[in-house]
């Protein structure tokens, strides 16, 4: 393939950040984008909602459907599910982007919060993937790409917050587990994941803010990245832990200042990128204490 013209993505999330650069990146191509997500009104605190998701889709030359859904509900995604195939008449790519995240200790976590970022991140995933699943055995190139990160069992990722670790890492195992089970179906499934902390608006509430999003890259790395991913054949191309910047180089990208949110600061490392990937990479990159 070499476009996605025409292609129908399922999107969870996507109304801003990592989720939306990923569906613009789409709608260049002259895809159609289904925005699933909660955001239907404007948030004092983050940017955007699934209607001016859908306004930046068309603009930039897609096709766009806005829905209101929240993963957490079986009949909410189905619902969404049979609106896009209403729309556009099939589903060709789920990406399970929308995730919940809170970075503190076992005594500080609230099981509110606990339950939150399992339902999103590991149940969510299951139950969109599932409910895309018969659609997708309809498409000629059908892939399901989760914003999820490679399995490290390294002791230093659990740690300090063991909870959103391991809500995390069940969206790593529906990659693993499920590109096994779909392969039969030629169905690609794969994660995705950055070398760098990435400019959203969770990393400016909660990583550091401003002088965070310095160290930060810009989301069109990832949605590059994630062009590239559903650019090849799903029967050849499953069960892959792909890392942003690895990948890109892997198809001739040398030159990364243009993603750099301040060209003149250092970049962070992200979460749950193992020791060996800083060896095949010559970007130098600063790591949180502990990590």
């Amino acid at each position: 393939m070499s476009s996605l013209k025409d292609k129908t993505l399922f999107m969870s999330g996507g109304s801003r950040g990592i989720g939306l650069a990923i569906a613009l990146r789409a709608a260049r191509d002259g895809a159609n984008v289904v925005i699933a997500a909660k955001t239907a009104e404007p948030h004092l605190k983050l940017p955007g909602t699934i209607f001016t998701a859908a306004e930046e889709i068309e603009a930039a030359g897609g096709k766009a459907l806005p829905v209101v859904c929240d993963i957490r509900e079986e009949k909410q995604v189905a619902a969404a599910v049979n609106a896009a195939v209403d729309a556009f008449g099939g589903i060709d790519v789920c990406i399970n982007n929308a995730s919940a995240i809170q970075l503190t200790p076992t005594e500080m976590t609230e099981m509110k919060r606990f339950d939150l970022m399992h339902q999103v991140n590991m149940r969510g995933t299951f139950l969109v993937s599932k409910t895309c699943l018969p659609h997708l055995k309809k498409s000629a190139n059908a892939h399901i790409l989760n914003l999820a990160p490679p399995l490290d069992m390294s002791p230093k990722w659990f740690g300090p917050h063991v909870a959103y670790t391991m809500a995390k890492y069940g969206m790593s195992m529906c990659t693993l587990g499920m590109a096994q089970e779909f392969s039969k179906l030629e169905i690609a499934v794969n994660s995705l994941w950055p070398l760098t902390v990435i400019d959203t608006a969770a990393v400016r509430n909660l990583l550091g803010g401003d002088a965070m999003a310095k160290m930060s890259r810009k989301p069109e790395i990832l949605a590059d990245a994630a062009h590239c991913i559903l650019m090849q054949q799903a029967k050849t191309c499953t069960g892959n832990f792909f890392i942003d910047e690895l990948l890109l180089r892997d198809n001739g990208v040398n030159d990364f200042s243009t993603y750099a949110c301040d060209p003149d600061s250092p970049l962070a490392a992200d979460f749950f990128v193992p020791d060996e990937v800083f060896d095949k990479v010559p970007t130098k990159l600063m790591r949180a204490p502990g990590y």
